[in-house]
């Protein structure tokens, strides 16, 4: 499982020119969901998530998480964080989650994340989507759990 954190001023996502999300400062979440990955595995995912510390304390150091400044967060499956590019110039999607197995985790994930955490937005899972933001930083994080 990878998740891709960028820290925004604020971030929205569009499918036919309709925001269906969007959040002011906080994380721009972008989920990528691998064969084996679990719903135990994605507890663990939103928990680090919602710990990571990347925003300023009062001495400009990263210790506060977006659950310490009441952050939105914007959850964004993105099938591609799945892609293997160690070798050609085609990546290959042969370890990523199927899409039937891959919308059920991340809609279990969504759900999740608006019991622990508010606010909450997410994209469309599978959908065309336009990712809008302003990345503050721009500071941008990989986390993967396995």
């Amino acid at each position: 499982m990878k998740a891709l954190l960028q820290r925004v001023r604020q971030a929205s996502v569009c499918v036919d020119d309709v925001i269906v999300g969007e959040i002011e400062q906080g994380l721009l979440v972008l989920l990528g969901l691998d064969k084996n990955d679990s719903p135990e595995l994605g507890e663990r995912m939103l928990d680090k998530i919602l710990a990571y510390r990347l925003f300023a304390d009062d001495s400009g150091r990263m210790n506060r998480s977006v659950a310490d400044i009441g952050g939105g967060v914007l959850l964004v499956s993105q099938f591609t964080l799945s892609a293997d590019t160690r070798k050609g110039l085609r990546p290959s999607f042969s370890s990523a989650l199927p899409p039937a197995e891959a919308q059920g985790l991340y809609e279990t994930m969504l759900t999740s994340l608006k019991t622990k955490h508010a606010p909450v937005a997410a994209g469309s899972f599978g959908a065309d989507m336009q990712v809008a933001l302003v990345n503050d930083g721009p500071v941008t994080f990989l986390l993967e759990l396995d």
